[in-house]
């Protein structure tokens, strides 16, 4: 992925609305890995700087220059009201009337209460994937108990030397024999060989 992602940074190098960056999250950047909650590595995120988002489509080269180009660049907010619609524009209007201290406050409760949802969610899907991990041990258990059953059918039963017996009374076939022609090279015309064609001719 990373010379996929080098690409695409080039690509932007120049843009003065678009940053595409990497950040070391065991290293220099991991106070900004943890501040957006960055959990697994590589992960990819999007958007504005103080909210951005979990990036979850294709790694390759191309869908990620497809999704950089329908979905990067200026978005609504206080700095650009002309792309906001008119509900977007009354929560910006709104929060400008608040200070600092209420503006931390609600951000606050409101995080809390994402973190809430966030917490069941994952509690949800890890249950879900031990059940699934079960699943798949019993699945391969079974597999292995039927492949076994079926090797000691064959062995019991003497299957695999009936095969042989059989294959070996079984005639071997030229692969290169043409069965348009008999043994001498002579060509069969309606199941009958030229012999029997001579003699058909001296009966006229």
């Amino acid at each position: 992925m990373k010379p996929d992602w080098d690409t695409l940074a080039a690509t932007y190098a120049d843009s003065k609305t678009v940053v595409i960056a990497d950040v070391d999250c065991t290293a220099d950047g991991k106070s900004l890995c943890e501040k957006h909650k960055v959990e697994g590595y590589p992960s990819i995120k999007y958007g504005e700087p103080e909210s951005l988002k979990n990036f979850e489509g294709e790694r390759t080269l191309a869908a990620l220059e497809k999704f950089a180009a329908e979905n990067l660049g200026p978005t609504c907010g206080p700095d650009n009201l002309d792309l906001c619609d008119e509900a977007d524009k009354k929560f910006i209007a709104k929060f400008k009337k608040w200070d600092i201290d209420e503006l931390d406050m609600s951000i606050e409760e409101k995080e809390a209460k994402i973190k809430i949802i966030d917490d069941a969610g994952k509690k949800v899907v890890g249950d879900l994937e031990k059940q699934l991990q079960t699943l798949q041990s019993k699945i391969e258990k079974e597999g292995k108990k039927k492949d076994d059953a079926i090797a000691k059918a064959k062995k019991d039963t003497g299957y695999g030397y009936m095969k042989a017996v059989k294959a070996s009374r079984t005639p071997k076939v030229d692969p290169d024999h043409d069965a348009d022609f008999d043994n001498e090279g002579e060509l069969l015309i309606e199941g009958e060989g030229l012999e029997n064609k001579e003699e058909k001719k001296e009966e006229l």
